[in-house]
């Protein structure tokens, strides 16, 4: 009677369990609107400002914002004993591929680009590769190939150009921007899993905005734009930097602990939604059928390249 006790109470703590909300997927759904709304926010305010002084003030307000967060937790010694490998890790987390992103963002739309991004953990996959000798298995492979065809078939049209693109080959430029930024977000995951492993998440956070605003201020100040952009572009940049940059890496970091890496990882499916939202919304971008069969096979590769989902897995 006792094992039947001890069996029923461990069933109830279990259904319990299930019908209690997760914490951690309030924090995935916030990251991915707050991600997704940079697109917004990067198309709004890039061809106002230029691709560089737009991300430099990107990351500039990021730092102002998580520096004294970081002191106040009392991690300023992680960073000065880390300080060389942070600040190039900001140059390719954030620096470089903020500067892609809103130079593709003069072209095409917020929509388009945010699909693109998707592809971070295929790349990720891939230099993992490279460097760790992390071998992936069949699936894994035809998810790569599966992801890159996709965005392969975006680049093949310009569906995604925006009424003031211009050039016979604006779309195919900002694509390779995009995917170069994507390249970026790969190599500095495993820089960071090489270099920065136990530093504070908070540290690594602030000094690597800290490191892409000193790599960016003097390109940002050469191509500073001849008249001052409007109130509509400073407010966007503004919520880029605090919302959209600071809030979320905080967020990120969190949902890291709270849900762990591989569950973290899906939030790479929810930003192409909401910046798909948002562009149909407030800018009035046009989604074609095109573009959403292309995210679909996309997203297929991206599911596969990061096992998410394996193919012929044995059933538990």
């Amino acid at each position: 009677m006792s094992s039947v006790n001890h069996i029923a109470r461990a069933a109830n703590a279990a259904n319990a369990a299930t019908a209690t909300p997760k914490p951690w997927l309030l924090d995935l759904v916030l990251l991915g609107a707050l991600w997704g709304a940079s697109f917004l926010f990067m198309r709004i305010a890039a061809p106002e400002f230029g691709a560089l002084p737009a991300a430099a003030l990107r990351v500039g307000i990021a730092a102002v914002f998580l520096l004294p967060l970081m002191l106040l937790r009392g991690h300023g010694a992680a960073l000065g004993r880390h300080w060389k490998p942070t600040l190039l890790i900001g140059v390719l987390n954030s620096g470089l591929p903020f500067a892609f992103f809103c130079f593709a963002l003069l072209t095409i739309n917020s929509g388009l680009a945010a699909v693109i991004n998707a592809t971070v953990p295929m790349f990720g996959a891939l230099i993992a590769w490279a460097w760790f000798r992390e071998r992936p298995s069949g699936s894994r492979l035809l998810g790569l190939v599966i992801g890159f065809a996709g965005v392969a078939m975006l680049a093949s049209r310009s569906a995604g150009l925006h009424a003031g693109a211009t050039g016979d080959h604006a779309a195919l430029w900002a694509v390779l921007a995009c995917l170069a930024a994507c390249l970026c977000y790969g190599v500095a995951a495993s820089a960071t899993r090489r270099h920065l492993g136990g530093v504070p998440p908070l540290a690594t956070a602030a000094g690597s905005q800290l490191g892409a605003t000193l790599f960016l201020a003097l390109p940002a100040l050469w191509f500073w734009p001849a008249q001052m952009p409007s109130l509509h572009a400073w407010l966007a940049l503004l919520a880029l930097g605090v919302a959209c940059t600071g809030l979320a890496y905080i967020l990120f970091f969190r949902l890291i602990e709270r849900a762990g890496p591989a569950r973290a990882l899906t939030v790479t499916f929810l930003v192409p939604v909401f910046a798909v939202f948002y562009g149909a919304v407030f800018l009035g971008e046009h989604v074609t059928a095109w573009m959403l069969g292309c995210a679909a096979v996309i997203v297929c590769g991206v599911a596969l390249s990061t096992g998410l989902v394996k193919l012929g897995a044995a059933k538990p």
